[in-house]
């Protein structure tokens, strides 16, 4: 299957990778609309991840923090796990990150314990105790850019 990560700089892409994370993180997850789609939208850089047809698969954010860039909101549909469209996501954001921000800038996520791996092979580093958020498992990950 053949597919492009994209950043959802238009409506229509915006929709679609909201269209993704509903079905990821609302329904599968049973994460709560409110706690999903938050104040910080309109402040996020937005991607997502399409098939060949258009389709979202996948989607993810960052935003500027008090502490730096936040990544967050990385999905990738169930058919589509384990097979490299996270890493292509992940790759996606850090290269386009790495275009407006100066390197040393302070990077970190909440990332659900079964991503860890797929952060750790970016040279993000576990910190701290696991935390629950939103009723799912997450470590707090960082490295600098």
């Amino acid at each position: 299957m053949t597919y492009r990560v994209l950043a959802a700089t238009s409506e229509e892409l915006r929709k679609k990778a909201f269209q993704i994370r509903e079905e990821v993180f609302v329904v599968e997850q049973e994460v709560t609309s409110d706690e999903e789609f938050d104040e910080f939208e309109d402040e996020s850089h937005h991607y997502v991840a399409l098939n060949e047809n258009d389709v979202p698969i996948g989607s993810a954010r960052w935003r500027y923090t008090e502490k730096g860039i936040k990544l967050e909101r990385f999905t990738a549909k169930k058919t589509m796990r384990g097979k490299g469209l996270g890493t292509a996501i992940v790759q996606a954001v850090l290269d386009d990150i790495a275009e407006k921000a100066s390197p040393g800038t302070y990077l970190y996520m909440h990332a659900q314990l079964s991503a860890v791996p797929l952060y750790l092979k970016f040279g993000f580093q576990a910190k701290g105790d696991q935390f629950d958020e939103c009723g799912i498992m997450h470590y707090l990950m960082w490295r600098e850019l």
